[in-house]
C-alpha cells in the first residue's frame, strides 16, 4: 500500500490546487447531482449526498451552485442533461490493471477519449469486466486529527470495526467494510472525532512492480485519466516506490 499511499496523499495536494482554480467543481457538482438522483435530495436521509455535498463544500463549491447540482439530481431543476455513472477497464504498461470511473452527458464521447488516454502512454481499454475482478470494495475513511498516535488510531477504529489501520501522509486511515462506510462515518461524527473524507474505493488482490519508465508511463497515464473533467476516480494495481512518486511529481 506505501505506493499508493503516497500516490493519493500527492494527489490530495492537487486536488486541493485545482479546488483554488474551480476546476474540481464541475466533478464534484455531478457526483452531488448523481447522489441527489439516487437517494433524494435530503441529505440527512441520503448518506451518499451528505458525503458528496461534504466534498464539494470542502473544495468551495458555492452553496448556490450545491443547490442546483441537487436540484437537477431530484429533476426540480431540468435543463435537458442526463449525467450517467460508467466505469471503464483496461490496461497500463506491463499490464497493470486499472478501473477508471465516469461521470458523463455523453458516453460515447468519454469513451472515446478514455480510450485515447489509455494509448497514448503505451496502455489499452480493455471490454467490461476484464479487470474488475482483480478489486474489491472497501471503506475509507481518512481522519482529520494528525496529532493522534497510533495508539488513539486503533482505539478509534475499534469503535467503528474497522478492519485495518494506516497512515497516508500525515493522517491516519481506517479501512472498513464498504457496506459499513456510512455507519462508521456517523458514529466518529456523533463521538466528535473530525474526519477529513469518507470514500469507498476499489483495493487490488495483486499488484504489479514498476520502475524506471514503465513507473513514469504509469504515473503519467494515471495523471491524465485524473485530470480529465469526466473522470471521478481511478484505480489500479501498480506498486511503484514512493521516491519515484515523488520524484514524478516534482517533476511535473
Amino acid at each position: 500500500m506505501s505506493g499508493h499511499s503516497k500516490w493519493h496523499n500527492i494527489k490530495g495536494k492537487k486536488m486541493a490546487e485545482d479546488a483554488k482554480r474551480g476546476k474540481i467543481f464541475t466533478k464534484v457538482g455531478k457526483e452531488v447531482t448523481i447522489a441527489a438522483r439516487e437517494g433524494g435530495g435530503n441529505p440527512d436521509s441520503n448518506p451518499r449526498l451528505r458525503t458528496a455535498i461534504d466534498k464539494a463544500k470542502a473544495a468551495g463549491m458555492p452553496s448556490d451552485n450545491i443547490k442546483r447540482a441537487v436540484m437537477r439530481g431530484t429533476g426540480e431543476l431540468q435543463d435537458g442533461t442526463v449525467i450517467e455513472e460508467l466505469t471503464y477497464e483496461g490496461y497500463g504498461p506491463n499490464g497493470v490493471a486499472v478501473l477508471v470511473e465516469v461521470t458523463s452527458d455523453n458516453k460515447n464521447r468519454s469513451g472515446a477519449e478514455i480510450r485515447k488516454i489509455f494509448s497514448k502512454f503505451g496502455g489499452n481499454m480493455g471490454e467490461q469486466g476484464c479487470v474488475a475482478w482483480m478489486f474489491n470494495p472497501a471503506g475509507k475513511i481518512i481522519l482529520q486529527n494528525t496529532s493522534l498516535t497510533e495508539e488513539e488510531a486503533f482505539d478509534i477504529a475499534a469503535m467503528v470495526d474497522g478492519e485495518d489501520v494506516f497512515k497516508e501522509g500525515d493522517n491516519y486511515v481506517i479501512k472498513v467494510a464498504s457496506t459499513d462506510l456510512y455507519k462508521a462515518r456517523d458514529m466518529l461524527e456523533e463521538k466528535k472525532i473530525e474526519i477529513e473524507s469518507a470514500d469507498v474505493i476499489k483495493i487490488p488482490t495483486t499488484t504489479v512492480a514498476l520502475t524506471g519508465d514503465h513507473a513514469t508511463k504509469m504515473l503519467k497515464l494515471i495523471s491524465e485519466l485524473e485530470d480529465h473533467d469526466e473522470v471521478s476516480e481511478v484505480f489500479a494495481n501498480f506498486d511503484i516506490s514512493d521516491e519515484e512518486i515523488e520524484a514524478f511529481y516534482n517533476s511535473n
